[in-house]
């Protein structure tokens, strides 16, 4: 032993730093010796495990005979350096040739009685080295491996078994009796924590709970029998039940003669419960018995069960509080946990819970509060986060005052966390604005990177946005920011927001000294958006005298060393001067669909032939408000909280996560199924895509089919998607076809990519497409649907199918081409104008819908809506008077026509809705198919 000094600059460097790989190539003729020097075969060794674990290459000559040259070390008795042996013959069987060579000494090695502590290496290593071919050979030593009773044995068998089912499926699923074997033999004695059951019975638990470390083998097994049995929802099922036991009449759980108290190791059954959330995500009528499992299991002595039992709980969908109470309560519990992984954990569960049910978690913000100067600053970020969820109006003022020395304690991360947290209570609790207001514009003097300072900023655009009365202040604060912001877009985005609101504040002349400074001493970025701030300002202010000082300033501007700072004062110089041109580029509310403008816009540049001049009119038109809240939703959407959770192998989102997802832009959705659609060469003639429809359900969820329908117009072309999944585990459908009958004349089928295959749970898409015949009459028509394809029984397990199969096919719910195909949605700004315009196109007709139909002018609203699918303008789909109302509409026709309808509606609370519609276009033709939807 040496008693050096130890030197840590050079321990960081590490020992093997200049380990050259052919000395050491070199050196290896040493274990060809005839007295092999266990001591400097170990660090022979040690620096070939370096030179691979660092990555450096070994050509095969030079891997295979290293390779045979380690394995001379059979002949030592060193156990650690036999070890070492094994570890390096792992490592270098991928490399190198004729590795199975070594087989014969392995399986010595695994038979031998005396030297225990080389078998499971050499399992390890002979399941590595195995050619698939060979592995019937071994079976046998695999099988009396996995239910040997040494711990580390049977593990190891358990374990490399799990790796040998990606090859051999078939034989390793024979091994299934013995990996039960292996769950229940040497269970030792272990049960509930007499204090833990004391909290049951109204005391406290003790969180110094002793947890068992044997069996590990149970962990490894039940993991290798849930893959065997991974693709039987019913074997699973019954998995959990016989391993996890249920209450019995007279006792708690574990109880009796069951089979519930098989698993003694905590990983394992921790294991146990995930497949039993499974369970419940594959068959939500088993959420009841399965609750009963998880219950029990927040009994048990280990706290890794018990936080693991209590986050299934927490998870399952739409719960019921009564039922949430037992896992809060141990939660709770565990926040007084003096071990920080456990307090962590328990936070991090209930902070997640708080995003969909704050009440369940509120009866434990006394115990979160004493975790916000918790040492652990990710604890103590979590709890802040979950008590500005969860907390009252009252507790607001006192939480952002601990909120305030903790900032500068923690990492931008958790800063961005905290800030999207208090953004949710400001506009949960609007008249405690001024106290985060402050609490945000401290902050943003603070030190901090872009992450962070954009999300204080869209806190306080979201404050001016909902909260009237903060709009004042936060853009006063927002002023002073721009003034040392280190930020081009975060000053970019300040500035639009100055130049949007500025002017309808009452004294809108103290925005402007802060704009014109960032066209003094900004870079050209800045100006250019500082430019447009001033130019609103110029034309949205009615004060004759805020119009003129705006002049002179942009003035100014047209002498700036930048093209676009000067354009952009030039034009807006010109509006000034030309109020209608003002009117029609500035003061429009109207702007087009980003992402479909910028997938057209690419297809457009990427054609050969773009002699053509880009069709403006094919892109759908938007409200500004519409866009904003596109873009709000993007960023909720990229901004969680906590990351998305891995559940068998399964990336699954959070219930918050998939609300987000389901609320996706009817735009985006469309870019995407365009893309998708211009990739299919059978399409490719078909043009620009006109508009693309909901999906339509044609089969209910619990059938063995599902299919659902999205029709997707294009100018002469109708595009049918469906989208098949097979949810029977025992059945592979091939060459998969569509049937569509159409009941009457107007459309010829053109197209059909069929469905190659539809495998069990994974969704397949089916194209047809059909032609009108005549483009000037479009076809109202419906279709009988019918799925035909071929029968292939598989085995749940493997996933493969029997060679021969049987022709059969399911019928489906039928698909109507409507109007409302022909007519997409598309904003306009200016409705009254635009109607007046269109008048000698009008027709006229009313209507009335009974009570049933309509119960008020809300759904009434909404069923022409819907039967129309135009744009409401203006809120008029919310009417605000029970009696009278008037809806506004706006669309564009397959055409290319705008459509505009004025629908005047009144109730009554014995006939229902009556409702008189005007629908005008630039084409009498479409004013009249449009209103023939209707009637």
């Amino acid at each position: 032993m040496s008693y050096h000094k130890r030197n840590e600059e050079i321990a960081e460097i590490g020992l093997f730093y200049h380990i050259d790989k052919t000395a050491v190539l070199q050196e290896a003729r040493v274990f060809n010796d005839s007295h092999i020097n266990a001591r400097k075969c170990r660090l022979l060794l040690t620096k070939i495990i370096y030179l691979l674990y660092t990555s450096e290459s070994f050509n095969v000559k030079e891997a295979t005979e290293l390779f045979f040259n380690v394995i001379k070390l059979f002949q030592s008795k060193d156990t650690s350096l036999r070890q070492l042996m094994y570890l390096v013959i792992k490592e270098l069987s991928g490399i190198a040739e004729d590795v199975i060579m070594v087989t014969q000494s392995l399986i010595k090695d695994i038979q031998s009685k005396q030297e225990t502590v080389y078998r499971a290496n050499a399992i390890r290593a002979l399941c590595l080295i195995t050619d698939p071919s060979m592995i019937q050979g071994i079976e046998r030593i695999l099988k009396a491996s996995i239910v040997d009773k040494t711990p580390s044995v049977s593990s190891a068998a358990l374990v490399s078994s799990y790796h040998l089912f990606k090859i051999a499926k078939d034989i390793v699923k024979r091994w299934s009796n013995e990996v039960q074997e292996a769950i229940h033999q040497k269970a030792s004695n272990s049960g509930f924590s007499s204090v833990a059951s004391n909290y049951f019975s109204g005391g406290q638990k003790n969180s110094q709970v002793i947890q068992s470390t044997s069996n590990i083998n149970q962990y490894h097994a039940i993991s290798l029998l849930y893959l065997i049995r991974q693709h039987d929802r019913m074997a699973i099922a019954k998995l959990v039940q016989t391993f996890a036991g249920s209450r019995s009449s007279g006792g708690g759980f574990f109880g009796g003669a069951n089979s519930g108290g098989t698993l003694k190791n905590p990983a394992a059954i921790c294991m146990l419960i995930r497949f039993a959330s499974k369970v419940i995500e594959d068959d939500p009528s088993s959420t009841r018995q399965i609750y009963e499992i998880l219950e029990g299991f927040l009994r048990h002595k280990s706290d890794m069960v018990n936080l693991e039992a209590a986050r299934a709980i927490c998870d399952i969908p739409d719960i019921p509080a009564k039922e949430l109470h037992p896992a809060v309560s141990v939660l709770q519990l565990f926040l007084s946990s003096p071990k920080p992984t456990v307090r962590f954990a328990a936070i991090r569960t209930l902070n997640k819970l708080s995003l969909d049910n704050p009440t369940a978690v509120a009866s434990c913000n006394l115990d979160i509060e004493n975790l916000i100067s918790d040492q652990n600053r990710s604890i103590a970020t979590f709890a802040i986060t979950t008590l500005l969820k969860t907390g009252n109006e009252a507790s607001v003022d006192r939480l952002m005052k601990q909120i305030s020395g903790f900032m500068g304690d923690i990492s931008d991360e958790f800063k961005v966390i905290v800030v999207e947290a208090i953004r949710s209570l400001c506009l949960k609790f609007p008249s405690k604005h001024s106290v985060m207001l402050s609490f945000l514009s401290g902050v943003l003097r603070d030190e901090g990177g872009y992450n962070f300072k954009k999300a204080v900023v869209e806190a306080i655009f979201d404050m001016v946005k909902h909260i009237p009365e903060s709009k004042n202040v936060a853009l006063s604060h927002l002023c002073e920011f721009i003034e040392d912001c280190e930020f081009t877009k975060l000053s970019v985005r300040v500035l639009y927001l100055l130049g949007q609101e500025g002017p309808k504040t009452p004294t809108p002349t103290k925005y402007i000294r802060y704009i014109y400074n960032r066209v003094i001493l900004e870079n050209s970025i800045v100006r250019a958006a500082a430019v447009s701030a001033l130019g609103k300002f110029g034309f949205y202010c009615s004060d004759p005298s805020v119009k003129k000082s705006v002049h002179v300033l942009l003035d100014r501007c047209l002498d700036d060393v930048d093209d676009e700072v000067r354009d952009r004062a030039t034009l807006y110089l010109a509006m000034l001067n030309d109020e209608p041109l003002a009117k029609k580029y500035a003061a429009d509310e109207a702007t087009f669909a980003l992402a479909t403008l910028e997938r057209q816009l690419v297809e457009y540049v990427s054609a050969e032939d773009n002699s053509k001049q880009f069709n403006l009119d094919a892109i759908p038109v938007i409200s500004k408000k519409q866009e904003e809240e596109e873009r709000r939703r993007n960023r909720v959407e990229t901004t969680t909280l906590l990351p998305a959770e891995k559940k068998n192998g399964k990336t699954t989102a959070s219930k918050k996560d998939k609300t987000s997802s389901s609320s996706t832009s009817h735009f985006d959705r469309q870019a995407q199924y365009a893309e998708k659609l211009s990739a299919v060469a059978e399409f490719a003639s078909f043009g620009a895509l006109f508009k693309s429809s909901e999906p339509v359900q044609l089969t209910e969820s619990e059938t063995e089919y599902v299919v659902e329908c999205i029709k997707h117009t294009f100018a002469k072309h109708i595009v049918f998607q469906f989208n098949c999944t097979n949810t029977l585990n025992e059945q592979v459908l091939e060459n998969v076809h569509m049937v569509m009958q159409p009941e009457i004349d107007g459309l010829v089928q053109v197209a059909e990519i069929p469905a190659e295959k539809l495998e069990y749970d994974v969704t397949n898409v089916i194209y047809v497409a059909f032609e009108q015949e005549d483009p000037e009459e479009l076809a109202n028509v419906s279709f009988t649907n019918t799925l035909q394809f071929e029968v292939k029984d598989c085995d749940p397990a493997t996933g493969e199918a029997d060679p021969e199969g049987y022709e059969d096919e399911y019928q489906v719910e039928d698909i109507d081409v409507l109007t409302s195909d022909y007519i997409r949605p598309d904003y306009i700004s200016n409705f009254a104008e635009t109607f007046e315009s269109l008048a000698e196109n009008e027709v006229v007709e009313a209507f009335a819908l009974d009570r049933e139909k309509a119960p008020n002018l809300k759904v009434a609203c909404k069923s022409i809506i819907d039967l129309l699918s135009m744009q409401p303008l203006d809120d008029s789909d919310k009417p605000k008077n029970n009696n009278l109302h008037t809806l506004y509409l706006s669309g564009t026709f397959l055409d290319g026509s705008k459509v505009l309808c004025k629908c005047r509606m009144t109730f009554n609370a014995s006939a229902g809705v009556a409702f008189e519609l005007a629908v005008r276009s630039e084409n009498m033709d479409v004013s009249q198919i449009v209103l023939l939807a209707i009637s």
